[in-house]
C-alpha cells in the first residue's frame, strides 16, 4: 500500500461508513489535480456527442452522420468507461457489454461480485464521493433506470472545492457525457434529465 493510501485509509473508512464529520472534505490534492487535468483533456464537450454513433474509447464519430441504427443516442457510460481505461481502472464496458443501455448495466455491475473484485467500493453519499475524487480516486455516480428499456445515467465525480452545504443541495462536481456534455457542472444538473435519479436514486462508487 502506498504512503498516500496509508495516510488516507482512516479518513476513507469513516467516509464510506458515513461516520466522518460533515466537515471532513479534503482539499484537492496533487493527485486530485491530475485527475481534473485528465478529465479536461478528455474534451468531452466536443467528443462523445449525443445523436452520433461514436467509438467508446475516443468519443470520435465512427459512423456516417446519417447513421440511424442503435447506439447513437447518448454516451455517458462510454465516456465513464473511457476515463477508467485511461486511468487503468476497469468498469463494465465494450466488448463485455454493448453501448446500448450500458449505464444501468454498469450500475448493477458495480454492486456485484465482479465489480467488488475489480476494486470498486460503495460510498455513503455526496460528501464521501467528493472527498474520494479530491484525493485522485476515480469516483462515479450512477443511476439504474427502473425501466429496462430506457437508459440510466453515469457521471464521473470531478475534484473541486465544495462546501458540505453545496454538496448536500447540489451534489458533487461532475464531468459527463449525455444529452448535454459538461466538462464541469453539478450532479443536480447532470441528472436532471432522469426523474427520480437525484438525489435519492443515485449510487456512489470509488476505486481506491
Amino acid at each position: 500500500m502506498t504512503r498516500r493510501r496509508l495516510l488516507l485509509a482512516p479518513l476513507f473508512a469513516a467516509l464510506m461508513s458515513g461516520t466522518a464529520l460533515a466537515q471532513a472534505v479534503p482539499p484537492v490534492s496533487p493527485a486530485g489535480a491530475r485527475l481534473a487535468a485528465l478529465l479536461d483533456g478528455m474534451d468531452v464537450e466536443h467528443l462523445w456527442r449525443a445523436d452520433l454513433h461514436v467509438n467508446w474509447e475516443t468519443g470520435q464519430p465512427d459512423r456516417a452522420a446519417d447513421y440511424e441504427g442503435p447506439g447513437k443516442a447518448t454516451h455517458c457510460s462510454a465516456f465513464a468507461a473511457a476515463v477508467g481505461q485511461r486511468m487503468g481502472v476497469y468498469m463494465l464496458r465494450p466488448p463485455q457489454h454493448g453501448q446500448v443501455l450500458l449505464a444501468s448495466a454498469q450500475a448493477a455491475w458495480f454492486a456485484s461480485g465482479p465489480g467488488r473484485q475489480a476494486g470498486w467500493r460503495p460510498l455513503s453519499g455526496p460528501v464521501a464521493a467528493q472527498a474520494a475524487a479530491n484525493v485522485g480516486q476515480l469516483t462515479v455516480m450512477v443511476y439504474a433506470s427502473p425501466n429496462p428499456h430506457k437508459p440510466g445515467h453515469i457521471v464521473v465525480v470531478r475534484p473541486a472545492v465544495r462546501t458540505v452545504a453545496e454538496l448536500e443541495q447540489q451534489g458533487p462536481q461532475i464531468t459527463q457525457a449525455g444529452q448535454h456534455n459538461y466538462s464541469s457542472t453539478v450532479a443536480a444538473i447532470g441528472f436532471a434529465g432522469h426523474p427520480g435519479a437525484w438525489p435519492n436514486g443515485v449510487r456512489y462508487y470509488t476505486h481506491p
